[in-house]
């Protein structure tokens, strides 16, 4: 094997033990989640991000909890040709407040969702492991109410990536990007 090839593989498997460790931030309140987030930064080393994170654009997406303490997340992304792109989720609470289960039909995966860190005013931090047919990736987002996002959120995002085992070319801060119309 190369030297490259290896280094992945310690990469993705030192990442996949790792962030089986990672929990959800301590006094989470899913009320506080509700609303409109700008989706602003995305990680993840995946092929398919790495073959596409060039032509990704900001979006958005509406959280909304529901009565049983689950959540409905639903995505928009305006595209180059001016049509939208969108996805919804209804996201499984489990027992640890913060951290949430859904199964993507578009891709076939399972996804173990958990927000690491918030400040529901300003910024969110999610940490994703998606799973199908037995491999795990992570996928790390940073939401943020408005869509900038300071200097010092940017670090936070970087260091909590690497932490997570995702190389630095590989986390992205996606540029702004138009609205979708309303469906």
């Amino acid at each position: 094997m190369s030297a490259t090839v290896l280094k992945l593989f310690g990469v993705l498997l030192c990442s996949i033990i790792a962030c089986a460790d990672v929990m959800p931030m301590e006094n989470f309140d899913l009320q506080k989640m509700s609303g409109k987030w700008y989706l602003i930064g995305f990680a993840t080393n995946a092929n398919w991000f790495v073959n596409h994170k060039a032509d990704m654009k900001m979006g958005s997406a509406m959280l909304a909890p529901t009565a049983d303490g689950d959540l409905d997340m639903s995505y928009e992304n305006l595209k180059s040709d001016g049509t939208c792109w969108r996805m919804t989720f209804h996201a499984k609470k489990t027992d640890t407040p913060g951290r949430f289960t859904f199964f993507n039909q578009r891709w076939r995966n399972d996804n173990d969702m958990r927000v690491v860190d918030a400040q529901f005013d300003k910024f969110a931090l999610v940490h994703t492991i998606k799973t199908k047919d037995g491999k795990s990736e992570v996928l790390n987002k940073m939401y943020s109410r408005g869509t900038d996002l300071s200097p010092e959120l940017q670090d936070k995002f970087r260091k909590f990536c690497m932490s997570t085992g995702i190389l630095p070319e590989n986390i992205a801060f996606l540029p702004h990007n138009g609205e979708c119309p309303q469906a």
